[in-house]
């Protein structure tokens, strides 16, 4: 049973005068993930190192699994510490931990150690070679590889001396919270949870608007939403949704629109509440799922008219990824199960049988003109009926 981790990470790194500032949040967000955990931790922050020390009994499994949901988290090290107590007892805590990890020895090895500790008797190079040489000695059916090796031990001396050979990769990134805040349009499809993670995953906080259009869709297909909420909340940390009811909107426009132009006119729609709602709650922009290619509404053409709506940005994180790389995406983050629920949401309730692909803009301005009469009503009622639901784990 692992007493200790060390974090790694990798872009923070390189971020200079402002790097305390991105390990600050990353401690913030470890201390959130591991709130979740059984058990009591203590996270602590040195240049360039991160270090959890576990205070209680615990659940080894749920720890892990819960830190690799934190982005900016290159990799996490089980490790044993030790106090340093001379040179013999650091070869019996190596030998011990190799014996322990691996009970089949028929690997090859390279010892790896950093020196922090300056005034330490040996230097980095001294201490592989004794040590290796000590594990040799233990263990005569090892083999030493300096190139390729099958285990690579690591040994770092600070003012203790930690020792481990394991690295559990994470998600990368950056800390959540270190690059704003977005809104996120989420259905209850494959792809919006997959662009939320994406976003998070660059440091962005997440909140989201979900279209809701009873009684065409169902309570169920609303609380499928707040599930996949609640899924990448495990990543972009508690997500407010913001639920809008859009069935007049809706049917408003399939009265008095082309049907092949119902999918477009109502993601111009969508994309102008969305935005009200960003700009209320300030967000710096528009995130969506969309891949272009995807589906009509996707087209270059389709896409470049939804956009000409709104004067915020809008990040579409899936846009170069095929389906395939979405769905393999969405099973890595756990939320593809749930998005294959046969609950339909309001999109593809509403979609035409042969809808446009390329649209052009000042033809679908012009048929919008037919919704003058009673759009910004139905707009404002939409706002300001909205419900918003807290997506925690």
């Amino acid at each position: 049973m692992y007493k200790a981790f060390l974090i790694k990470y990798a872009e923070i790194g390189v971020k200079g005068k402002n790097r305390e500032l991105f390990e600050e949040a990353l401690v913030k967000q470890i201390k959130y993930a591991l709130k979740r955990c059984e058990g009591s931790f203590s996270v602590r922050r040195t240049r360039g190192r991160i270090y959890i020390d576990v205070l209680s009994e615990y659940d080894y499994g749920e720890t892990i699994g819960n830190l690799k949901t934190v982005c900016g988290i290159s990799a996490i090290c089980p490790m044993v510490q030790t106090q340093d107590k001379g040179f013999d007892s650091l070869c019996q805590t190596v030998t011990d931990y190799v014996d322990g990890q691996y009970p089949k020895k028929s690997f090859s090895f390279k010892v790896q150690t950093r020196r922090a500790r300056k005034n330490y008797p040996m230097d980095s190079m001294e201490v592989n070679a004794a040590v290796g040489e000590k594990l040799l000695e233990k263990f005569p059916q090892l083999c030493v590889d300096v190139h390729k090796p099958d285990v690579m031990i690591h040994i770092e001396i600070r003012e203790n001396i930690y020792i481990y050979s394991t690295e559990i990769p994470g998600p990368g990134g950056m800390p959540v919270g270190t690059n704003g805040k977005a809104m996120l349009l989420l259905s209850g499809g494959i792809d919006s949870p997959v662009a939320g993670y994406m976003v998070a995953k660059r440091g962005v906080k997440i909140d989201a608007v979900y279209f809701h259009a009873p009684p065409y869709t169902g309570e169920r297909a609303k609380q499928k939403v707040v599930d996949l909420a609640r899924l990448v909340a495990r990543y972009s940390g508690p997500v407010y949704l913001h639920v809008i009811n859009f069935t007049d909107i809706q049917l408003a426009i399939y009265d008095k629109c082309p049907r092949e132009e119902l999918t477009i006119i109502m993601r111009r729609y969508m994309m102008r509440i969305a935005q009200e709602i960003a700009q209320k709650t300030g967000c710096l922009g528009l995130v969506t799922g969309e891949s272009i290619g995807q589906v009509a509404s996707q087209t270059m053409q389709s896409l470049a008219v939804t956009n000409e709506v709104c004067t915020m940005p809008v990040f579409r994180p899936c846009i170069g990824l095929d389906k395939q790389e979405i769905v393999e995406l969405s099973e890595k983050i756990g939320t593809y199960e749930t998005s294959i629920l046969p609950f339909e949401d309001c999109c593809t309730i509403f979609v035409a049988k042969h809808p446009v692909t390329k649209p052009n803009l000042q033809v679908i301005k012009r048929h919008e003109e037919n919704l003058q009469d009673c759009i910004e009503e139905m707009v404002q009622k939409a706002l300001e009926t909205e419900e918003l639901i807290i997506a925690d784990v």
